[in-house]
């Protein structure tokens, strides 16, 4: 208790308010996102209070703010779960952390750990998580309760508008070398130029595979951003290139848009005893047969998240620059002005939005 409250007093020194600004979703409504004012929150005793640097906002934030979402949200919810800062205070039972350690937090910020997914730690798994922005208040705000667990260590040299997009990367990360089986010289097409979409085909890059990306007219101005990552863009259509070598089609095709119908031409494209890895959400019915997968004898994987082994590899790529996400990033806001980086990324005018509380 003597700790606990120790720690509580060394934050009332960094903060004379006791309340902040927040993105916060209140309604299943389509736009029912606001700015309002919150409580700092008190923290568990295994609990970090983390004052927040940067924010990432997500694909999936932007499907709760236009309520096209397929997940389960706990109404009203602090958006936000790609963020980094510095620890601002530590709960009782807290070790190995101090006050001012800059870290970025995973997103599992509640797991059951007898979980038979947790035990074998596969807790992003865990079908009882829930995760921060959606099932407990994310980070969107000056200040966040974040499990000590959770959190990960950001190198100097990393700026904090990088640091906080490992999340993303962690996802691409686990979805082509987690979850896909790439190999230097395969050809692998990615479906969908966002934010996941692009650091998909970045990685696969890295493995050394030949990547192209594909996305609709309205994608112009984000494809070129993923040339520069040496990433062949196309608009509407990749068939050509995808069977150029031998007229069968990508050793792998990452489908990374968030709508299910096109997972048809991620079977269109995969060659036969090929991959279709599906980390882009679609809530919508596909309406259409699927046998080509069979005929195909064609892989289909789900992926999902991530966890700390793939946290710890995506932060030294990171700090290498092996992996440099500034190319993505479309510019850094304000909290107060979170509608606009919102529209900016909804309307494909950038990769990614970052986020600063106020």
């Amino acid at each position: 208790m003597h700790k606990k409250q120790s720690a509580q007093k060394t934050y009332k020194l960094m903060s004379s308010s006791t309340k902040s600004a927040a993105v916060v979703n209140y309604s299943e409504v389509k736009g029912s996102v606001e700015i309002r004012e919150i409580p700092i929150p008190n923290i568990g005793e295994e609990d970090v209070l983390l004052e927040v640097e940067n924010v990432g906002v997500c694909g999936s934030d932007l499907h709760q703010w236009t309520s096209d979402h397929s997940w389960q949200v706990n109404y009203p919810v602090v958006l936000g779960h790609e963020f980094g800062g510095k620890i601002a205070a530590l709960g009782a039972r807290v070790s190995g952390w101090k006050v001012g350690d800059r870290v970025v937090s995973e997103t599992a910020a509640v797991i059951d750990t007898q979980n038979p997914m947790s035990r074998v730690g596969l807790y992003n798994l865990d079908p009882s998580r829930k995760g921060f922005g959606y099932g407990v208040n994310g980070a969107m705000t000056r200040f966040v309760r974040v499990p000590a667990r959770c959190l990960h260590h950001v190198p100097d040299s990393l700026s904090f508008e990088e640091a906080c997009l490992t999340e993303p990367c962690c996802v691409a990360y686990n979805s082509v070398v987690g979850n896909s089986n790439v190999k230097p010289g395969d050809r692998v097409l990615v479906i969908g130029p966002g934010t996941i979409g692009i650091l998909c085909a970045a990685v696969a890059k890295l493995c050394g595979a030949e990547v192209a990306i594909l996305g609709l007219e309205t994608d112009r101005g984000r494809l070129e951003i993923a040339r520069k990552y040496g990433i062949e863009p196309f608009i509407n259509s990749a068939t050509d290139w995808a069977r150029k070598r031998d007229g069968l089609g990508a050793d792998l095709v990452v489908d990374a848009a968030g709508v299910s119908a096109t997972l048809k031409i991620a079977m269109d494209s995969v060659r036969p005893n090929g991959q279709i890895t599906k980390v882009g959400w679609g809530p919508q019915p596909m309406n259409f047969s699927i046998d080509q997968i069979v005929q195909k004898n064609v892989r289909l994987q789900g992926s999902f998240s991530h966890n700390w082994p793939i946290w710890e590899k995506v932060i030294g790529l990171l700090a290498s620059r092996a992996l440099d996400v500034r190319p993505i990033i479309g510019g850094v806001w304000p909290i107060t002005a979170w509608h606009e980086a919102f529209e900016k990324m909804h309307t494909g005018q950038v990769v990614k939005s970052v986020l600063k509380p106020i």
